[in-house]
């Protein structure tokens, strides 16, 4: 017997959640979330995205076991942004059968269009300031923190689906090995000598509401022309600047200033998938301990926000922020940085990254769909 289930009970919820973890029972790369950061994730009371948008579960099954899941999302401040009718899925897992995916995106396509929605995108977990993309390509690496990994027939099982690529984000590696420090050590000294005043920080946690609003300001300024941008809403800066500051590390976040105003800021994180790979998912009642004891042995970092306000873009403002956070790095025993995800169009920082020595080596892929 072959079906759908709309997610109405704490039972169902229950099995959404736990799909993804026996899937991938027997794959080494996936990297198991916490699981109390996934339910936080889904649950509207505490997910302040939320506060604009609408979201439907459904659990597919085949031969009475579950075989797939995914989510039906509208993000009505997307839509106001773009004069669209856009509808999301996201969550999306499945076992390799075209039929249960044609069918999972069937529930999907039909709820989005009763609900006025003409196309189809993602997927986005749950908001496009979340996990997105389906990993195409460097299946053999295990994914950064915050960066998902798939099953390696998930694209054909997509496309088989009627859904067609809409763009392609990359994820760049540097090394210790491939940094070109003796050119980047150079064009730092350039960059010095060109802007006067150009002094880089580290950003202050104990002043971390100012600092929030200088990123809010940089970061919407700097991305409002790029492919798939909504403004970072206050809401929703406040709760990433809460779970950032557990996990951030001031020796890899940065604030460039020109005599004291904020033009630029970078956001690195420690790689904490190398110790939540450790946990199984759960932070109770040994998973504090693990986390605490192999913290200590992260050696990678994961360069997850930046931006540089447009009229200093193209100064080398960005290969600074790189450098000091791969130079703190590698005197901390760090000696890989990843720098995800970069939009396929986004030539310039594309260059940026291939001239400090990254070389890509994960391709995430957005799909659309018209409905």
């Amino acid at each position: 017997m072959n079906g759908v289930t709309y997610v109405s009970t704490d039972e169902e919820l229950r099995q959404f959640l736990e799909f993804p973890y026996r899937h991938y029972n027997s794959s080494d790369r996936w990297i198991p979330p916490l699981m109390m950061e996934q339910k936080k994730l889904l649950n509207p009371k505490k997910n302040p995205f939320f506060n604009n948008a609408e979201m439907a579960l459904f659990l597919a099954e085949k031969n009475g076991r579950p075989a797939g899941r995914i989510a039906a999302i509208i993000d009505h401040r997307f839509n106001e942004y773009h004069s669209s009718k856009t509808g999301f899925f996201g969550f999306y897992e499945a076992v390799e059968s075209p039929e249960v995916t044609r069918l999972l995106f069937r529930i999907v396509t039909d709820w989005l269009k009763e609900r006025g929605m003409t196309r189809l995108m993602g997927p986005a977990n749950p908001g496009m300031m979340d996990e997105i993309g389906i990993l195409v390509d460097g299946f053999e690496h295990e994914p950064c923190i915050l960066m998902p990994w798939h099953k390696p027939f998930y694209n054909d099982l997509l496309l088989g689906a009627g859904l067609e690529k809409a763009i392609d984000l990359y994820a760049y590696e540097v090394t210790d090995k491939t940094l070109n420090r003796e050119r980047i050590d150079r064009a730092v000294q350039i960059v010095h000598k060109r802007i006067s005043g150009l002094q880089i920080r580290p950003v202050n946690l104990r002043k971390m509401k100012r600092e929030l609003k200088i990123i809010r300001h940089i970061y919407n300024e700097a991305w409002k022309n790029n492919w798939g941008f909504i403004p970072l809403s206050q809401e929703e800066l406040e709760a990433l600047g809460k779970d950032l500051k557990m996990i951030v590390d001031t020796k890899y976040a940065h604030i460039a200033e020109i005599n004291g105003k904020p033009v630029a800021f970078s956001i690195a994180l420690p790689d904490f998938n190398q110790v939540f790979k450790r946990m199984d998912g759960k932070l109770f009642p040994t998973g504090i301990f693990k986390l605490l004891w192999h913290k200590r042995k992260i050696d990678r970092i994961r360069t997850a926000l930046m931006g540089v306000l447009p009229e200093h873009r193209g100064k080398g403002i960005d290969a600074l922020l790189h450098h000091r956070a791969i130079e703190n790095g590698l005197s901390s025993g760090v000696y890989s940085s990843e720098l995800s995800w970069i939009l396929e169009s986004n030539v310039e920082m594309i260059r940026v990254a291939e001239k400090i020595g990254g070389r890509r080596q994960k391709t995430y892929r957005m799909y659309q769909k018209e409905l």
